[in-house]
């Protein structure tokens, strides 16, 4: 079949059993289905009770002829049946209750009322050439009475709740019980065909839905109340016909399937031998009705015992309403159609070898599906990606499938080690919950470092030391260094594999050959300080910068001696670490200071003036030697100011570095008198030092004092620039004392404003002051009398003859308090009497 078939709807079984044994000998004419059992009945006057599986479970020998049809009612306890020879019983299952009647006529169907087991609804239908309803009466007597007749045979008969449609030879009617109305005729629309080779199908959908099926035209009718305004006449119900459409072939049967519909239709071909027409299988459709047509789902073709010899007639299709069953009734056999459920659905996909369809299937409905079990389809699905050669997504796989089974997990692993894809596996091989056998890890390994010495390397890297024996993947490694002993990828993973063996030491030796950035973290997270006390020019050499991070971070465990030792020979990189420890701490490397000026000078020149300026405990005469003999100028600059002779200091940046601007801001830091007339004595005679001098020292030193030593007739460059920029200095200095004056004069005011507003206050004098003299409370007991007291505005009070009397002729008094340690403005007097 093509792969991109859609998947059946449903699926079919013959119904065996006892029915296999009914049918070698007798022929299925009719059926009916009750949600607890089966009724079939044959060509030879026998009916059968079978459970779903097709046993027999009782039998009627009801008449010599064929039976025509069964019915039963809702609870399953009564039943009725009619044949060819015109007998029709109705009788109960379970109890001795029974009716008989002989026609003189065929009767093709009957009907017991779905209520039967109620003593007030023994009811039912007969349908000859008349339909006949009978009623138990007074003295249990069957009551008949007419309910159509004259339009020919009665074939069909459908009874649901209080409505009974039937089909004759001209159309369908229905009719309602309780008004005892017949409410609407359905006409049917080929009348060529004749009525007993393509008989009616009639099927109610509920209560009020019911499905027409005739020749090959399909209608869906409603029964609806009509309203109270349109009655007069006319019966209170009314059909209405909401989908119609034609089927490609003749309808045997129908059935519904929630919103859609099962047809069983009877289906004609031409011959490819004989060239004629012939009975071809029967089809059993499911379709979606709309409106004007309908869209088809899924269509099967059935393959039934004796189909070349049955006509649209002897097929009919019976169902199961709580349980979707669909069961397809011919003489010779019995085909039983079910919905598919998840194991079904999850079959076809195996098939079909959509194993991640399957696989999601099965996850999603675990708790519902009882066939198929998720590893064995997971299993199924690896072995298929195996086959088709992609290795790696079926190794991907594993990990979802195989979960935490070792055993399982081993076993797939030999099996790529049989198809030479251990590779593929190796990525995703479990490392944790579970654990493998190491032999499982070696087994990868030793695949890896056969063909792929990288892939070996991150191997070792991700996986932990743990999960194989590491001697022997260390000997290994070691028997393939001596076929090429430089190979820096087996090398680097020789100094992985000590590490994990806790041999430190001999990983750091391969990892300093190597200059393998991961030296220092193995230092540090194994703290080999030990280890490399003697190879600090080693981790130099490779990287001096961190080499200087973690020597100086691990000063306890390898201290600055030994270190500045160990790099005796190598005075650059003695520089290096000596910089960044005076760098860290000014005073930590204070001995080698001394050294470090020479250091400085010879490998980093920048440096060496910032060092002196920070250092407290460098030799300035050995420093200022240094300097000279090198002609460091600036240096040799600072450290004669620095030793107190400023005049040299001037001197040299004069003579040597010529350089006025210079001079100038030099003799601003010493902002000494004596050093700006030596600058002035030493420019006296260079026109462009005087023009710098006259641009610059407006602020530090008089201007006069220079212009008035300048000769008469010496041509100095941009004097007039020069001049208009003292006299604006000099404005600037105007302006500004100006400002500070104005500022001033309003911020004295301010706090004059403030003061004054502040002494207006009150002061509040309660119970809880005390006189600052005797310390008794400031308010006497009885405050009837008359009193005094002094209120300083410091806030200290003092009753007035506890108050010293003042030695001085002025009126004003001061706090003793305040006036002891000062005397402001907050200290005079605030007398209060009463």
């Amino acid at each position: 079949e093509d792969e991109s078939e859609e998947e059946p709807k449903l699926k079919y079984e013959r119904l065996s059993n006892g029915v296999t044994e009914i049918l070698q000998k007798d022929a299925a004419s009719c059926m009916t289905v009750h949600e607890k059992f089966l009724a079939l009945g044959t060509h030879y006057g026998k009916v059968y009770l079978l459970d779903v599986q097709g046993n027999i479970t009782q039998k009627f020998d009801v008449s010599p002829v064929k039976i025509n049809q069964i019915s039963l009612d809702e609870s399953g306890e009564h039943m009725g049946v009619c044949s060819e020879d015109g007998k029709v019983q109705v009788f109960g299952l379970y109890s001795a209750e029974e009716f008989h009647e002989t026609f003189d006529c065929p009767i093709k169907i009957v009907a017991v009322h779905p209520q039967f087991v109620r003593s007030h609804f023994k009811q039912f239908v007969t349908g000859g050439k008349k339909l006949l309803l009978y009623e138990r009466g007074w003295m249990n007597r069957w009551k008949p009475s007419v309910l159509h007749e004259g339009e020919g045979n009665i074939r069909n008969v459908k009874w649901r709740g209080h409505l009974i449609a039937w089909a004759n030879n001209m159309g369908v009617k229905i009719l309602d019980m309780i008004s005892k109305q017949r409410i609407t005729n359905v006409p049917r629309d080929d009348i060529s065909l004749r009525p007993d080779m393509y008989p009616c199908s009639l099927c109610w959908k509920d209560n009020l839905t019911l499905i027409i099926g005739w020749g090959n035209s399909v209608k869906i009718c409603s029964v609806k109340e009509r309203h109270a305004s349109e009655m007069r006449d006319l019966p209170n119900r009314y059909v209405e016909i909401v989908f119609q459409f034609e089927t490609e072939f003749h309808i045997s049967g129908l059935a519904p399937l929630c919103d859609q519909l099962v047809v069983l239709s009877y289906v004609k071909e031409i011959s490819e031998k004989t060239e004629m027409e012939c009975c071809a299988r029967p089809r059993l459709d499911i379709v979606q009705p709309l409106p004007e047509s309908c869209e088809e789902i899924s269509s099967d073709a059935l393959t039934v015992r004796g189909f070349q010899e049955n006509e649209c007639r002897d097929y009919h299709l019976e169902y199961s309403e709580g349980e979707s069953l669909f069961y397809i009734i011919s003489p010779r056999d019995v085909v039983v159609a079910k919905e598919r459920d998840q194991d079904d659905h999850i079959d076809w996909l195996l098939e079909k070898k959509k194993y991640e369809e399957a696989l999601m299937a099965a996850e999603i409905s675990q708790k519902t599906i009882k066939k198929h079990k998720i590893l064995d389809i997971g299993l199924a699905y690896i072995n298929h990606l195996v086959e088709k050669g992609e290795y790696d997504l079926a190794a991907r796989k594993c990990q979802k499938i195989l979960g935490k089974n070792a055993d399982l997990w081993e076993f797939e692993v030999y099996k790529f080690k049989e198809i030479g894809q251990l590779k593929a596996i190796s990525r995703y091989l479990p490392r944790r919950d579970p654990v493998l056998k190491p032999l499982i890890y070696e087994m990868v390994l030793h695949e890896f470092l056969e063909s792929d010495y990288e892939g070996f390397a991150t191997l070792i890297k991700e996986w932990p030391g743990d999960l194989y024996n590491n001697t022997i993947i260390v000997q290994a490694v070691v028997d393939h260094l001596k076929k090429d002993p430089q190979n820096r990828t087996l090398l680097r993973t020789l100094a992985e594999l000590y590490t994990y063996d806790q041999r430190y030491g001999r990983a750091l030796e391969i990892y300093l050959t190597l200059r393998h950035k991961d030296v220092f973290q193995l230092i540090h997270k194994h703290n080999l300080f030990s280890s490399i006390r003697d190879k600090i020019v080693l981790l130099m050499d490779f990287d001096a910068e961190k080499a200087v991070d973690m020597l100086l971070d691990n000063e306890d465990k390898i201290s600055i001696d030994r270190v500045v030792e160990e790099l005796e020979n190598r005075p650059e990189l003695q520089h290096v670490y000596l910089h960044k420890l005076f760098k860290r701490d000014h005073h930590k490397g204070q001995r080698y200071h001394e050294k470090q000026i020479s250091l400085y000078a010879e490998y980093d020149r920048p440096n060496l003036l910032p060092f002196l300026r920070d250092s407290t405990h460098c030799p300035l005469e050995k420093a200022l030697e240094i300097c000279q003999q090198r002609n460091f100028v600036e240096e040799t600059v600072y450290l004669l100011s620095r030793m107190g002779n400023s005049r040299s200091a001037l001197k040299m940046i004069m003579e040597e570095l010529h350089d006025v601007d210079k001079a100038i801001e030099f003799a601003k830091e010493q902002d000494d008198g004596e050093l700006w007339e030596d600058l002035i004595l030493y420019s006296i005679d260079k026109p462009p030092f005087i023009t710098g001098l006259l641009n610059n020292i407006g602020t530090h030193v008089d201007p006069i004092l220079l212009i008035h030593r300048i000769k008469e007739g010496m041509e100095i460059p941009n004097l007039r620039d020069s001049l208009v920029k003292i006299l604006q200095d000099y404005n600037l200095q105007i302006l500004l004392r100006e400002g500070c004056k104005k500022i001033l004069v309003a911020d004295s005011l301010s706090l004059l404003k403030k003061m004054h507003r502040t002494q207006m206050k009150g002061v509040l004098v309660d119970e809880e002051n005390i006189c600052e003299s005797c310390l008794s409370p400031i308010l006497p007991s009885d405050v009837s009398k008359s009193f005094s007291v002094v209120v300083f505005h410091c806030r200290h009070m003092f009753h007035k003859e506890c108050l010293p009397v003042s030695n001085t002729v002025s009126p004003v008094q001061f706090c003793n308090i305040c006036s002891a340690k000062h005397r402001g403005p907050g200290s005079a007097i605030l007398e209060m009497k009463k």
